[in-house]
């Protein structure tokens, strides 16, 4: 397909060109595909390059967005633009600078920094995108999931399935920011997507500030599930995962692997998955989320993937790869890997940068999508395209 020959009120615009697999121009040709457009008909022919590819080639970059440059723009947010009806949340999404503008960290994925002020609420409402909130730093907020007060604290990750209703409140005198993942684009595309408003204010019930919320009473205990009670359709029950258990099964990994014993993915790399703790399934039906760590000198192999991976960097620091792209990274920094790019990372961290003396990721992906359309494929090392 090329730029329209002459004006016409189609929007399917063809013409004949020589080349390879096409067929030879013509007059005849040219009077076929102008009642192919007249028509609204495409030829696979002209198009075949386009739509069946070798391999997938998306239309997202990888780029690089710095949280020393995010924040201060969330923080100036919190000054001018109110919380309430209309806006709903204080969430700044990043926008891929290849897909032309939208609030689209990927074709699939959305993520943003969300920021609260002090003793401000975000209203409750719900909708059918599926959700999670993490925190990079700071404590203080407590997000209100199906009227149970959740705390969030640096490091933890707290998934909500979509169709929940949902508000959070800030109970201290400071601000606070956290990240969102969503998969608002997936939905978007697929024009599935609903949204509802709940009440204006939460009970004086669900602002108190709890140490553990009722969904991790029930759930989060590790290998054992409640008798009582049927876990909820859609997704994970319990609403937060901690990140004092997601730092010890880090450790534990990497201390095993210098006794030589298995466990790590690759030398120096250690790696969770959150599940489901009812079906061992991933967290949400939509998103896969992840932590990552690598130690220090240690660099993970290039690794392709189909589907699109959103990090943040917790803590540490290193060079990231993702295709033809380089970049170092520090704590808070985030990146998108888009469909079938390599990426591989080079641990830099040390005692000044890294709690754990090493390069800390949270990752979250698509590939729950994939994999239930026999779609995801994986190919570590090489190149692979």
């Amino acid at each position: 397909m090329s730029a329209p020959t002459s004006l016409t009120s189609s929007p399917v615009q063809l013409h004949a060109i020589d080349g390879p697999g096409q067929p030879t121009p013509s007059a005849e040709l040219e009077e076929l595909y102008r009642g192919f457009e007249k028509e609204l008909l495409v030829p696979l022919w002209t198009e075949i390059g386009d739509l069946m590819p070798a391999h997938p080639q998306s239309k997202a970059q990888p780029h690089l967005w710095h949280w020393d440059n995010l924040l201060p723009l969330a923080q100036r947010a919190g000054e001018l633009v109110p919380v309430g009806r209309g806006g709903e949340r204080r969430a700044i999404a990043l926008a891929n600078p290849s897909l032309g503008g939208r609030p689209f960290a990927s074709p699939t994925l959305w993520a943003a920094i969300q920021y609260l002020m002090p003793g401000e609420d975000a209203p409750e409402h719900r909708h059918t995108q599926n959700a999670f909130r993490f925190v990079v730093e700071g404590e203080g907020v407590w997000t209100v999931v199906g009227r149970d007060p959740v705390a969030m604290r640096r490091g933890d990750f707290l998934p909500q399935a979509g169709w929940n209703w949902h508000a959070h409140h800030n109970a201290t005198d400071h601000p606070m920011a956290w990240i969102d993942g969503l998969d608002i684009p997936f939905q978007y595309t697929g024009e599935t997507q609903f949204f509802e408003f709940g009440r204006e204010d939460i009970s004086d019930g669900e602002r108190v500030t709890p140490d553990r919320s009722r969904a991790e009473r029930l759930w989060g205990h590790p290998g054992m599930r409640p008798v009582g009670v049927e876990a909820p359709a859609g997704g994970t029950p319990l609403l937060a995962y901690r990140w004092e258990n997601t730092n010890r099964a880090l450790g534990d990994q990497l201390a095993l692997e210098a006794e030589g014993f298995p466990g790590v993915v690759e030398p120096g790399h250690a790696a969770v998955r959150f599940t489901n703790p009812a079906t061992g399934s991933d967290v949400l039906p939509t998103i896969r989320t992840e932590f990552h760590r690598v130690l220090s000198g240690a660099e993970t192999a290039p690794r392709h993937e189909v589907g699109s991976s959103v990090y943040q960097v917790f803590d540490g620091s290193g060079t990231v790869t993702v295709g033809t792209e380089r970049w170092t990274v520090t704590r808070g920094d985030m990146f998108v890997v888009p469909s079938w790019q390599p990426l591989s990372v080079r641990s830099e961290a040390g005692a000044t940068d890294s709690d754990s003396g090493a390069l800390d990721l949270f990752r979250f992906s698509d590939a729950p999508i994939f994999e239930a359309l026999n779609l995801h494929r994986t190919h570590v090392g090489g190149t692979n395209q």
